[in-house]
């Protein structure tokens, strides 16, 4: 073996090794510059191409105004036909205690002592037929058609109205005057409830 031999084996070895271990230096220094890129460079959140923004529109309900309405209209029906029914029950229970004329030109109008006293005693002021029972009858019929809901006052009161009008159409003239002054406390007590709801209620002392 000659010197040059081993002379240019050995510089071919250390070729060798000088080239792969620059290429390892190099491809280290890659990955860390790449891993070092990454890392500045953070998680960067990229929307779906699928995801759309969409609006929200609103749509009235039409069944259900329908229905709340059918509902208003059956509370003012109701009220009305009580309203009419009481105030011509009361009409005639007034007549009977006083004999009125419109009783006595029937020709079937017949009221004994007993009829008689009873009919007064429900017309009195604490009676039945009185002007306190019975427009505090409307009023509770009025606030439960509407669950308490202040908002309804005015439409109750002029269903209320609609009925007394209805009343004195089929009595066939003006009711008597315990009906007119039912009519006048059945109105306070609407003022009342209106005044309730609007916090301007003052407590009597």
């Amino acid at each position: 073996m000659s010197v040059n031999g081993v002379t240019s084996n050995q510089a071919t070895t250390a070729y060798a090794y000088t080239s792969t271990s620059a290429a390892k230096e190099n491809t280290s220094a890659g990955e860390k510059a790449a891993s070092s890129a990454a890392e500045d460079k953070g998680v960067v959140y990229e929307p779906s191409k699928n995801a759309t923004s969409a609006k929200k529109t609103y749509k009235p309900d039409t069944k259900l105004i329908n229905q709340l309405k059918a509902d208003a209209d059956a509370r003012t029906s109701q009220l009305r036909s009580l309203v009419e029914q009481l105030m011509g029950k009361q009409a005639t229970v007034y007549g009977k205690a006083n004999n009125m004329w419109q009783f006595l030109k029937t020709g079937n109008y017949t009221v004994d002592a007993a009829t008689r006293a009873q009919a007064q005693a429900d017309i009195s002021e604490d009676g039945y037929w009185g002007v306190n029972q019975t427009s505090d009858r409307i009023i509770s019929f009025a606030t439960a058609l509407t669950g308490g809901d202040p908002d309804k006052i005015e439409e109750m009161r002029a269903a209320f109205q609609k009925g007394y009008d209805k009343a004195q159409k089929t009595w066939g003239g003006q009711l008597p005057s315990i009906c007119q002054q039912t009519y006048d406390s059945v109105m306070k007590k609407f003022d009342d409830l209106a005044a309730q709801a609007n916090g301007t209620a003052t407590v009597e002392e």
